[in-house]
């Protein structure tokens, strides 16, 4: 019986930097019986030949076709899980208004066990067919149906982290969808926990409970205090929304007399394990504290377009230190797909670089030095998002998860406009980000175990 439980061999892409994409040509990758990538191995090094002769003709050996190349699997930083019912929707109108007249109804209907079940496994199947491998999940107020995502997530494979949400403000919340009081709040939190904790011991990927107080508009300084408790208790990871529209940042300045980031430092939510979505109005001190604390950030482009009145400057916080990773924000964004997000991060950086009011001269109209590649733009969408998380994924490196999809380039239905079979490697990954669709994902891959393949 060999050490290695499965072997690959084919071209990958990983993140080399945040700037810098590796090309790693018809490597071997060995993994383990936990699914982590336990040795990789280059055509030149002197044990290569060997090796592919002793595996080639293995059950366990799997060698990619003519066209077909490695990513690592995406994380998604911020998903509302049951938001995915009302997707693609009621994008026009005010954020206030979204939430009270579309999202908290549909949001209360998962009180009801069986439509829950119906929109989270349909969710957590679209996103493992998109190449979301781990996802980091706003649930509802409901303690049942968030554990049964938690379940959904272990059962079809993927790394879910899942968060029951806390709004538990009677003058912010509508009497129809909100936690009764703070102490049910708190004590259906602790029990939602130690339920998903108790659910990872027999989860080979992981699944992971986050403390999720939704913003600070829809909690009161109880319940923020108390989350900021439970999460030192049982070293959970933490997520909520941070200054991310007009209308939220006025709302925590006048209720705090300070942004965002220091209201809810003060409660204990930033650190190393804690993801705040959106973030666009944070200030270069606001910037300073999530580095410090080594709280990240969940970029959200497709949603910000819509609902965040600005462009958040991506490029000005990654140079300060900010762990960045990529959310599809279902459903406030409305595609499922981080390669689609990938490519509005690169155009909304480009715009707020170059501006948008023609009526000012070009020196006046941008921000400069605001602009990412679409190489940046995957690190986001991988290694950012793993170092977002502190877990290691996101990188087709040793020590890794193999968290994995097969791009096709070849698929008739969605082939890549790629002629030449010697065509640059770099040339070939830019393609990819920009032009993959659901289709071209072949197979997708988390811990060492199949979750996905597309007939």
């Amino acid at each position: 019986m060999s050490e290695y439980t499965l072997i690959f061999k084919g071209t990958a892409f990983s993140s080399k930097s945040s700037t810098e994409v590796q090309i790693l040509k018809d490597y071997l990758f060995f993994i383990n019986a936990d699914g982590m990538i336990a040795k990789t191995v280059a055509p030149e090094h002197v044990e290569y030949q060997n090796l592919l002769t002793t595996y080639q003709n293995k059950e366990n050996f799997h060698q990619l076709a003519n066209g077909q190349y490695f990513f690592p699997g995406f994380i998604d930083l911020h998903v509302h899980a049951p938001q995915w019912a009302q997707a693609g929707t009621a994008l026009d109108i005010p954020l206030y208004d979204w939430l009270n007249t579309y999202t908290f109804p549909i949001e209360s209907k998962f009180s009801d066990l069986e439509f829950a079940q119906e929109v989270y496994e349909d969710l957590v199947s679209n996103l493992l067919a998109n190449g979301t491998t781990t996802s980091l999940y706003f649930a509802t107020v409901h303690k049942e149906a968030s554990v049964l995502l938690a379940k959904i997530c272990a059962e079809k494979g993927q790394r879910g982290l899942v968060g029951k949400v806390v709004m538990d403000d009677p003058e912010q919340n509508p009497d129809y969808y909100r936690d009764a009081n703070t102490q049910t709040a708190l004590k259906d939190t602790e029990e939602f926990i130690l339920a998903v904790k108790e659910l990872a011991k027999s989860t080979k990927q992981g699944v992971y409970p986050v403390v999720t107080p939704r913003f600070i508009p829809s909690c009161t300084d109880d319940a923020l205090k108390g989350l900021g408790e439970l999460a030192v208790k049982y070293d959970t990871h933490i997520q909520s929304h941070c200054s991310e529209s007009d209308w939220e940042h006025r709302y925590v300045k006048e209720r705090f007399k300070k942004n965002d980031a220091f209201a809810l430092n003060d409660f204990g939510l930033l650190g190393d394990k804690s993801v705040m979505a959106h973030c666009n109005f944070l200030n270069d001190d606001d910037a300073q504290l999530f580095a410090e604390t080594g709280t990240a950030i969940g970029h959200c482009p497709i949603s910000n377009a819509y609902f965040a009145n600005s462009v958040i400057p991506i490029a000005r916080f990654h140079a300060k230190g900010v762990d960045i990773g990529l959310g599809s924000d279902i459903s406030g964004g409305f595609s499922p797909s981080l390669f689609d997000n990938a490519r509005q991060a690169v155009m909304s950086s480009r715009m707020l670089e170059d501006g948008v009011d023609t009526s000012l001269s070009a020196e006046k109209r941008g921000v400069p030095n605001s602009r990412i590649t679409i190489n940046e733009a995957f690190y986001l969408a991988t290694a950012g998002g793993g170092e977002s998380l502190s877990l290691p994924i996101g990188r087709l490196q040793e020590n890794y998860t193999w968290d994995v999809q097969i791009i096709d380039t070849n698929i008739p239905s969605a082939k890549l406009p790629i002629f030449d079979s010697k065509e640059d490697l770099q040339d070939i990954f830019q393609k990819i980000m920009y032009l993959v669709r659901p289709e071209n994902i072949r197979e997708v891959w988390v811990q060492g175990n199949k979750v996905h393949a597309r007939a």
